[in-house]
């Protein structure tokens, strides 16, 4: 590689002000390498550490701060998973992304459990990464299309329990359609052109939805809408 990075005992390189900074996890180093070499070459991406398993990925996050880490389900030591709930156990401000070569639906469910920002598939990286990074830096979601209904399927009959139960979470209905539009990964702009408010006061709904729920960080909001099935709820009703 030409650059160095902490895990050969260098300083970690400076990212300039307005790039996204990138920590990558991943235990086999060519692969680091290629990625090192592909976020470099993109002009709003730096690359400011490495790690070759999910514990030093814990260290290097907590030490640099990046504000996305690209991080690889199976590694040793401590995989991805466990260095997620690490990661939010420590309330690292970094947002992380998966790296994987499993397209279950499963694995998906499990990353936002854990407080993840989505995955990108390994074989998809080439059509797929930049995006989600840049998704990811913005405080969304990213999410594949494809497995999106499905995997909220999973959460409807917990939506029924709930409603069974007589739960209320104390939204107002506006409330509701900035949280799921949120989780459905659209911008404050978008959400406003939607149902036709400013942009200003959608970030308002959004902040006193949070407040009310608790809720910390945009992929708080996501995990929320999944459990209690809210996004389920309006895919059903759109034609």
């Amino acid at each position: 590689m030409g650059q160095a990075s902490p895990r050969d005992g260098q300083p970690p390189q400076e990212a300039a002000p307005g790039l996204i900074r990138i920590l990558v996890a991943d235990d086999h180093p060519i692969f680091r390498a290629g990625l090192r070499a592909l976020l470099d070459g993109q002009p709003d991406m730096r690359v400011v550490g490495e790690a070759g398993n999910g514990l030093e990925a814990v260290a290097r996050a907590r030490e640099l701060r990046p504000d996305v880490v690209l991080l690889d389900l199976s590694m040793p030591v401590l995989d991805g998973l466990g260095a997620l709930r690490e990661m939010q156990r420590l309330g690292l401000a970094s947002r992380a992304l998966v790296l994987t070569m499993h397209a279950e639906n499963e694995y998906l469910l499990r990353v936002l459990e854990a407080g993840g920002y989505g995955y990108v598939l390994k074989q998809a990286v080439d059509t797929d990464l930049f995006e989600a990074i840049r998704t990811v830096a913005r405080g969304e979601v990213f999410l594949y299309p494809a497995a999106t209904t499905l995997l909220l399927s999973r959460y409807l009959e917990q939506r029924r329990e709930s409603q069974a139960e007589g739960q209320e979470d104390g939204l107002s209905e506006r409330e509701r359609e900035v949280l799921a539009l949120t989780a459905e990964g659209y911008s404050s702009q978008e959400i406003g052109d939607r149902l036709a408010l400013s942009a200003k006061t959608v970030e308002t709904y959004r902040t006193r939805l949070m407040r009310k729920l608790n809720l910390h960080h945009r992929a708080d909001l996501v995990q929320y809408a999944l459990r209690t099935g809210l996004l389920r709820a309006r895919m059903d009703d759109e034609p």
